[in-house]
């Protein structure tokens, strides 16, 4: 492999993601885990894999996430607002896009496009996160993609009211 190289690495609340791509924009390696609270360790671990399986490329690098600003200064390396990580990408690969929905760990936050730029993001509740809808996996012996799979054997839709239900002080 030759050219300049990019990586992305996103250190969330509850895992850490890693991708570089060539100077074209095609992946050539990805890994993504859970990080535990490890974040540290499994960072360095998905950093070593990548380079055990790549080499020594030149690349550029951007961290972003929850857990990444701290990540960014071990590494000393630029950090990136992860809601403006994800608009800028959505600008570049799919720019007619009208509404983004990104859920993390532990918030939701959705971005408006068409208009003009308009961002919300939930306060201090978690239903609807990824943190809430590992658990709930777990709870049901299962994974998100489980979950998925057991939505499509429902006979039957209940309404909930997400603000009530889950987010009432």
């Amino acid at each position: 492999m030759s050219g300049l190289f990019h990586m992305g690495l996103d250190v969330g609340s509850t895992t850490v993601k890693l991708v570089i791509t060539n100077k074209s924009g095609i992946i050539v390696y990805k890994d993504y885990r859970r990080h535990n609270a490890e974040t540290l360790k499994h960072t360095t671990e998905l950093l070593q894999l990548a380079f055990e399986q790549l080499g020594n490329l030149p690349v550029t690098v951007m961290v972003t996430g929850s857990a990444g600003l701290s990540i960014s200064d071990w590494l000393e390396i630029s950090h990136i607002q992860e809601v403006i990580a994800c608009n800028q990408a959505i600008e570049k690969f799919i720019p007619h896009t009208d509404v983004a929905i990104e859920l993390g760990g532990e918030d939701a936050k959705i971005t408006f496009f068409d208009g003009g730029l308009d961002q919300r993001m939930n306060g201090i509740c978690a239903g609807g996160t990824g943190a809430f809808i590992d658990q709930m996996a777990t709870l049901l012996g299962t994974d998100a993609s489980g979950l998925n799979e057991l939505a499509k054997q429902s006979a039957i839709v209940y309404p909930v009211a997400a603000r009530w239900s889950f987010c009432q002080n």
